[in-house]
């Protein structure tokens, strides 16, 4: 039985394999046939697509121009270090100049440029520069000192000298009497012992009433809830009122005569 069982099972097995055989193709099949159909309905769409796009024209047919111009200082002899310059904010086009201050832009497109130089050191002039496509070789440069500044035209090739120079530190001061002066403190003390020697001598051309109210203020002053009670009582008018001298009545002669009679009655 064992042996018979074997070639019984081996035509199964063979079955088998042919089965997958030709599932595996006709998976192939279907592939291939879905993805020629893909390629059915986007040909078309590429087609258009590619009829539609706009047309670039290449790099070397494009008008530019160069822009060339140079740095200077006011001191002929100083040395001006290399300093970056840009047009329109640096997004295209920056370049740094040479030893001898020159600078040159390349491959320049129409329109109008603004050339800012970025310097820590000196203030240079803003230009305004206007590239028409009729006349790229002649460009048109206008001269800015400082924002908001008159404008005035400059010639080509740019020549541009520094206004000033930026200063980052103060100097120190050195030492002078006269700082001494400007010290609050040493004023106020000045001011108090000029007070005191002065008051006594301006004490002695004064009137007795005058000395005398003077010294009440003084002994307010000492006491400042007397001085601010005479304050408000001043303002508002409730203060005392000085007292008048006390007047000694005499005994008339009258009266004297009746109180003898009156005497002699009694």
């Amino acid at each position: 039985l064992f042996v018979l069982s074997i070639p019984l099972s081996l035509p199964t097995s063979h079955s088998k394999i042919q089965l997958e055989d030709r599932n595996s193709s006709a998976t192939m099949i279907l592939l291939s046939l879905f993805i020629s159909i893909l390629s059915l309905i986007v040909q078309p769409h590429a087609a258009a697509a590619a009829t539609t796009k706009n047309v670039v024209l290449p790099p070397s047919s494009i008008i530019t121009t160069s822009i060339h111009g140079r740095l200077h200082l006011p001191d002929p002899a100083a040395s001006l270090n290399s300093t970056r310059i840009t047009l329109n904010d640096g997004s295209k086009h920056s370049t740094y100049t040479q030893p001898d201050g020159s600078f040159v832009f390349y491959r320049v497109p129409p329109g109008v440029h603004l050339l800012d130089v970025q310097s820590r050191q000196h203030h240079f002039s803003q230009v305004k520069i206007q590239l028409l496509e009729e006349a790229m070789d002649v460009p048109k440069c206008i001269e800015y000192v400082y924002p908001g500044a008159p404008k005035q035209a400059i010639p080509h090739p740019l020549e541009l000298t520094a206004h000033a120079s930026y200063e980052y530190y103060e100097p120190r001061q050195g030492f002078t009497p006269f700082s001494i002066l400007k010290n609050p403190m040493l004023l106020m003390m000045l001011l108090s012992v000029g007070g005191m020697v002065l008051m006594p001598k301006m004490m002695e051309g004064l009137d007795p009433e005058q000395k005398e109210q003077m010294q009440k203020q003084m002994a307010m002053q000492q006491d400042p809830s007397k001085m601010l009670t005479q304050m408000f009582q001043d303002m508002t008018g409730t203060g005392e009122e000085p007292e008048a001298p006390a007047i000694e009545k005499k005994p008339s002669a009258k009266a004297g005569g009746k109180t003898a009679r009156r005497g002699k009655r009694d």
